[in-house]
């Protein structure tokens, strides 16, 4: 009868915690964020994105069973699952482990130096470039959570703060490869124009000819 009693404790406790909302996650996780952004210099929105996004808000496998919010791997001592993932004593634990993993990787720790404690998105592609994901597209989920729940909101910008603008991508317009022939004995601008899908007029456009007539050796652009 216990053995039932404590199944259906862990089994309400599994089913309560699925049904946390993201804003929820957010409220009771706002304040770890926080007090570790203004402590090390890193916004508190990248923290709260990176945990929402790695542990799906609280609801994933290894955010439940192992405390553990920011997909770090290693051993774990749980009995209940089976996980390649480490395990945290709390969930705390966790956020407070993600700042010192950031810290001391050499991959990361110089994005302390590099960015303010207010642009998430720089620390957002500087984390994924460092090798924090593999997904390319990892740093923009993130942003794409930051700014779908306003998370910035806990980054306590300065009222003058001017979030940077990202850079217009500069797209080089692929030169044309030209395509030159050289006239042999026989040849008449018909019979290369037809060769080359195109037209006598074309051709002699497009080489300034006045007449139609070829000299082998003779040099056209196309």
């Amino acid at each position: 009868m216990k053995k039932i009693l404590l199944l259906l404790i862990l089994l309400i406790n599994a089913l309560g915690a699925l049904a946390q909302t993201t804003e929820e996650y957010i409220e009771a996780y706002a304040d770890i964020a926080q007090d570790l952004a203004e402590e090390h210099h890193i916004p508190a929105s990248i923290i709260l994105g990176v945990a929402i996004h790695e542990s799906a808000a609280g609801k994933s496998k290894i955010a439940r069973y192992l405390n553990n919010h920011f997909g770090f791997k290693g051993k774990n001592s749980n009995t209940e699952i089976r996980s390649s993932y480490r395990d945290f004593p709390s969930v705390d634990s966790s956020y407070v482990h993600f700042i010192t993993f950031l810290k001391s990787r050499d991959h990361f720790n110089g994005l302390f130096e590099k960015y303010d404690q207010y642009d998430f998105k720089a620390w957002a592609r500087g984390i994924q470039r460092g090798g924090y994901a593999h997904s390319r597209s990892w740093a923009s989920q993130v942003i794409a959570l930051i700014r779908k729940y306003e998370l910035y909101q806990y980054d306590n910008r300065p009222e003058d703060y001017l979030e940077p603008v990202d850079p217009k991508p500069i797209y080089h317009a692929k030169k044309k490869s030209r395509k030159i022939y050289t006239v042999k004995k026989g040849d008449n601008l018909g019979s290369i124009a037809k060769r080359n899908k195109t037209t006598v007029k074309a051709i002699m456009s497009k080489n300034g000819l006045k007449s139609s007539a070829l000299k082998p050796g003779q040099k056209l652009k196309f």
